[in-house]
């Protein structure tokens, strides 16, 4: 289970609203969403969580690209949502072409010359997950809220189950938070 939620800066304060994030498929549509939030090129936050595992913020200011944090990049790397914070610059990797591994990959499934699993090989989940590891722990930038009121150090602390509602409470828009919970 997951929440969603857009908090965006207005004149009068902060206004928060749940989001679905079921039609969003990559990192530019999520800022394309946060900046039809925003009023003028004021500040929104997407503050995601999920299961209590991990918790992500990223931060779209006007045309700015987005800043992202996410507290556990390995959970958030098992959900549907986390991979789409996680993108291949913030991992430090080059993108893949898929054009280019569709051209790889034979209709049987495996890599030109490369021969079919024998015994004892494997090329299941652990294999892959060797290839494209992910760092557990916290990534991105750790002072995307520093000039809100919460250093790196406060949010590294923070837990994914108390994690939206700190941040809520620091920006003072925790009613409001609540209201769309």
């Amino acid at each position: 289970m997951y929440f969603a939620a857009l908090l965006a800066r207005t004149e009068d304060g902060w206004e928060a609203s749940d989001t679905e994030l079921d039609d969003v498929e990559t990192l530019a549509d999520l800022a394309d969403l946060a900046r039809e939030a925003a009023s003028d090129d004021e500040t929104v936050l997407v503050c995601i969580e999920q299961d209590g595992t991990w918790f992500g913020v990223v931060r779209v200011d006007g045309e700015e690209d987005p800043r992202i944090y996410v507290s556990d990049a390995a959970a958030a790397m098992r959900s549907a949502y986390g991979e789409i914070l996680l993108s291949d610059d913030l991992l430090g990797r080059e993108p893949e072409d898929p054009s280019a591994l569709e051209q790889l990959v034979d209709l049987d499934g495996t890599e030109d010359g490369e021969p079919e699993d024998g015994p004892g090989e494997s090329s299941g989940p652990e294999a892959a997950d060797s290839a494209d590891s992910v760092p557990p722990g916290p990534l991105g930038d750790a002072r995307i809220l520093a000039d809100l009121g919460i250093n790196e150090k406060e949010l590294r602390l923070l837990t994914a189950e108390d994690a939206l509602s700190e941040i809520a409470d620091v920006l003072g828009c925790t009613d409001v938070l609540e209201a769309v919970r």
